[in-house]
């Protein structure tokens, strides 16, 4: 509104509109508040870029290469930021895959990826594929759809198993990147504001395809564009954390040497997120602390401080989680000194006795960042706090008790987002700790563990099974006799059903029993030289 109370047009300001803005009519704070939200946003689009992180180890021209000669030549793709799109993919062409805004609230804005009903088909062939447990069936299915994303996403793991990192890696980019072309024209990467459901089903293909290539990128030796990822996946639905990344996050920023994010971090969500009792963040914050403490650019005041704080939260996960101690220091190839190994504090007891679900947190600490406490320095520090914590721990200190009382009452149960973790993380120590309502049901990569409470926008059509396909038995006794006959199938669903199942069993064992029966064994031909030259064949 102007001085005189007449409201003036409003001002159509794109976004991203290069540099024909018009930032004319705007005021000089405003120009300058703009100026910085559009180069934050292009420094942080710019770190989901590998190719970034590569150029400032090796150098430009160690990284590209000779790909520069070629982009000139290459057919035009739409620009990405979450994956560059390769010579090698097919032409890109619309999926059937959509995102709608469903609601606003609070400044939020919640979206769903949508599957249209060409889309649907390909997705109802996919999980024949699947069933079939043949992944040329997949191949098949990729030949005819190839940006089809669960089944880039199955076949990669499929290469992966193969040892085949390159092709895998290739189809998790090449399903980001046709989840990207699918954006809403006003979801944003960067905004924080933007979130999806992992409820629906058309959802977890993005978060999926984001883990997976957050895991190739942090093996890959980009630890800060995983980090990156990692905070893109966490901004999606941070108060639910369907992948848990929050258990990866803290390792992904040590390695990437970003200290002073994760110590902000634990400050500002400790008090309603309660990170100190995660076992990764109670040894890993007081890691960055200690690595600050190291760091000769900051004042003495902030390097004392450091330290303090350093030494008072390693003190503290000592005496919460002991069970850390003895398998951290085993996989450091570290023997502890006669007094830490014959100390019942950190000894065999403290692992047995436990709870399952921390037993689990623990494992996969161990497995993931284990080496990043190997340096010497850090060892001689972590000794130092280990003697001062048994000192407490004889002289009875109240929080030893306190802290023993708070595992037996908690971790007795982990939520399914941490099981779902562990499955995707594939820590062999973490997944032998699974318990068995986890193992025993069958686990897609596709979509591993599910919500309980998913919410289905539409199911695959139910299916009548064909009377030749319905029995492998079937049709392994037909290739052997083929007068053989099971009619076990039946659409009818009456009582008779049972009756007919019991009728085609005794056939099978009926028929058993005659293979078995004219089976004939033909003695060895004998030898004319019954005792033989000594000689061995």
């Amino acid at each position: 509104f102007s001085l005189d109370g007449r409201e003036k047009p409003p001002l159509n300001v794109p976004p991203f509109s290069g540099p024909n803005v018009r930032l004319r009519k705007l005021g000089k704070d405003c120009k300058i508040f703009i100026c910085l939200t559009l180069l934050s946003c292009f420094n942080i689009l710019r770190n989901l870029n590998p190719e970034n992180e590569l150029k400032r180890y090796f150098g430009a021209r160690a990284v590209l290469g000779d790909q520069r000669p070629r982009q000139r030549q290459r057919q035009y793709v739409r620009s990405t930021w979450l994956t560059a799109p390769k010579n090698t993919w097919p032409r890109y062409s619309k999926t059937g895959i959509a995102m709608q805004l469903v609601e606003t609230r609070r400044g939020v804005q919640y979206f769903t990826f949508e599957h249209h009903r060409e889309y649907q088909q390909v997705q109802f062939k996919f999980l024949d594929a699947v069933e079939s447990m043949d992944p040329n069936n997949i191949v098949l299915l990729l030949q005819m759809n190839p940006y089809h994303v669960d089944s880039l996403l199955q076949l990669s793991d499929v290469c992966r198993m193969q040892e085949d990192q390159e092709m895998a890696r290739d189809l998790v980019e090449r399903a980001l990147y046709s989840l990207e072309c699918a954006f809403h024209p006003v979801f944003s990467l960067t905004s924080g504001s933007c979130r999806l459901d992992y409820r629906r089903p058309e959802n977890r293909a993005f978060y999926l395809a984001l883990f997976k290539h957050l895991m190739f990128l942090e093996k890959r030796g980009c630890p800060r564009t995983a980090l990156e990822f990692c905070k893109l996946i966490l901004s999606l639905d941070p108060e639910n954390d369907p992948l848990c990344v929050l258990l990866m996050i803290d390792f992904l920023s040590l390695r990437a040497r970003e200290y002073a994010f994760l110590t902000r971090m634990f400050q500002e969500w400790e008090s309603h997120r309660n990170l100190s009792q995660l076992p990764n963040f109670a040894f890993s914050v007081p890691l960055a602390y200690f690595f600050l403490s190291q760091q000769e650019e900051h004042s003495e005041l902030e390097l004392s401080q450091a330290r303090q704080r350093a030494a008072r939260l390693i003190q503290l996960a000592l005496i919460m989680f002991p069970g850390v101690l003895m398998p951290l220091l085993d996989r450091c190839s570290v023997q502890p000194d006669a007094r830490v190994a014959s100390h019942s504090f950190f000894g065999l007891n403290a692992q047995i006795s436990q709870p399952p679900a921390l037993n689990q947190l623990t494992s996969l600490y161990v497995g993931r960042t284990h080496s990043l406490w190997k340096d010497p320095a850090v060892m001689a520090w972590l000794e130092t706090n280990v003697h001062e914590v048994l000192r407490m721990v004889d002289a009875r200190d109240p929080l030893v008790e306190e802290s023993e009382h708070k595992r037996k009452m908690r971790y007795q149960s982990a939520p399914r987002n941490i099981y779902r973790h562990v499955i995707l993380s594939e820590m062999k120590e973490a997944t032998a700790a699974l318990p068995l309502e986890v193992t025993s049901q069958p686990v897609m990569g596709f979509d591993p563990l599910p919500p309980l409470d998913s919410i289905v926008s539409y199911t695959r059509p139910e299916r009548y099974p064909s009377p030749c396909a319905c029995c492998t038995l079937s049709l392994f006794f037909r290739s052997l006799l083929p007068n053989f006959n099971l009619q076990v199938c039946s659409n009818n669903k009456a009582a008779g059903a049972g009756q007919d199942l019991n009728q085609g069993v005794n056939r099978l064992m009926a028929a058993m029993r005659d293979m078995l029966a004219n089976i004939q064994f033909q003695e060895p031909p004998r030898d004319d030289n019954p005792e033989g030259d000594g000689d061995w064949d």
